[in-house]
């Protein structure tokens, strides 16, 4: 009988043992289920990087998403100062030139990651007209206005505001630019969005507003390298630009009027090749750019959001996809890099070291009637958007 009560005794403390490692991954279980649903997929965090000459505070905002995808963007001149992606081995690596402090930014920089505006692009000798009306601007590119001028709106310090849902982080940058800034007339209202998805897409919407007749082209001018290695020539990175014609300049890189076919030229991008597969061809417009620094024409305007460009490295393996609603991208391939500025990473950028896709309206549009307008009137919105897409490419 004893035996009998000490095997009884013995099988229920098992069964409740067992009982007990049963119940535990459950209540294990929904604390992590609880967890997931109150943390955020990609995240946005802001810190303090320093302050301009005049004493304006200057912020840097981090976007990050679950996919090893981090952007910083500084309040002065919504300048993309670095961007991580990984490459084909999983290590994240940053992929856009820039420098490490405010102040080198500001002493000099060959528009690095930054907002373009009012007028991205070349406008002929600093002169346009509006109604009858002649507006002179800056001539800070030999005789000819670039980028807006002496302090276009990759100079100023926007301010700024933060949106974000499960599966996107925003960073919306305001500016106020005011009638006769730089030469420009009217105030015009300007809103710039950058948006860093679980998609692995950074998106870029630009809206702009005004109360008197102006001429607006915005763009983005960040300068990629996706081998991740600054030091190294992007001549073996690989470009397709979706354009069956592109925009030939004079010796001041003015537009002609012309738009001419690609093929048979050395800007023939229509299937991927290398950066340096022609660059070095004789050829005349080449010879006037000192390399790749026109405006291509992109195909089929009339539909919107589509696809613009993509550049591949197949070392890193990363793949950068442009779709965007503007009618051209100047695809700039590092020219006037020479070795002067210094390096994130140490040392200094090399000639063509970077390469630009900065999708816009065609150069010097407000000179030349046969190109799509860039005039905003009163009561009317500017509104483009352009996205930057990340793979890999394991091949």
């Amino acid at each position: 009988m004893k035996y009998l009560k000490r095997c009884i005794y013995g099988l229920a403390l098992v069964f409740f043992s067992i009982l007990n490692l049963q119940c535990k991954p459950e209540k294990k279980k929904e604390a992590v289920e609880t967890e997931t649903v109150v943390t955020k997929d990609v995240t946005i965090e802001k810190r303090s990087f320093g302050e301009t000459p005049e004493k304006e505070k200057v912020a840097i905002y981090t976007l990050k998403n679950t996919n090893g995808i981090e952007i910083n963007i500084m309040t002065y001149g919504g300048i993309i100062t670095s961007l991580k992606t990984p490459n084909k081995k999983g290590i994240s690596e940053d992929i856009v030139l820039g420098y490490n402090s405010l102040d080198e930014y500001i002493k000099s920089s060959p528009y690095f990651g930054a907002i373009i505006g009012r007028y991205g692009n070349r406008i002929a000798k600093g002169k346009f007209k509006i109604d009858g009306k002649t507006y002179t601007l800056a001539t800070n590119d030999g005789e000819n206005h670039l980028h807006g001028g002496l302090k276009g709106f990759d100079k100023v310090v926007w301010s700024a505001s933060e949106e974000t849902t499960d599966n996107s982080a925003s960073l919306i940058l305001s500016y106020l630019s005011k009638d006769m800034e730089e030469g420009y007339p009217g105030n015009i209202d300007v809103t710039v969005t950058y948006t860093l998805t679980n998609e692995n897409t950074l998106e870029i919407a630009y809206q702009a507003t005004t109360d008197k007749t102006t001429v607006v082209n915005l763009t983005q001018h960040s300068y990629f390298n996706l081998s991740g290695d600054f030091s190294k020539s992007i001549l073996d990175q690989q470009v397709q630009i979706n354009a069956d014609t592109y925009i030939p300049v004079d010796q001041t890189l003015i537009p002609t009027g012309e738009l001419a076919t690609v093929e048979g030229t050395p800007f023939d991008f229509r299937t991927m090749k290398t950066i340096g597969k022609d660059i070095e061809v004789a050829n005349d417009q080449l010879k006037k750019g000192l390399g790749f620094d026109h405006c291509w024409v992109l195909n089929n305007q009339n539909i919107g959001m589509r696809f613009a460009a993509k550049a591949y490295d197949p070392t890193s393996g990363r793949v950068l996809e442009v779709t965007t609603d503007e009618p051209g991208i100047q695809f700039y391939s590092g020219n006037f890099l020479d070795g002067t500025l210094p390096s994130k990473n140490g040392g200094t950028y090399a000639h063509r070291s970077g390469f630009c896709l900065e999708t816009q309206h065609y150069p010097d549009s407000p000179n030349q009637k046969d190109f799509p307008t860039t005039i905003l009137k009163p009561g009317k919105v500017y509104n483009s958007k352009t996205s930057f897409k990340f793979y890999v490419k394991k091949e």
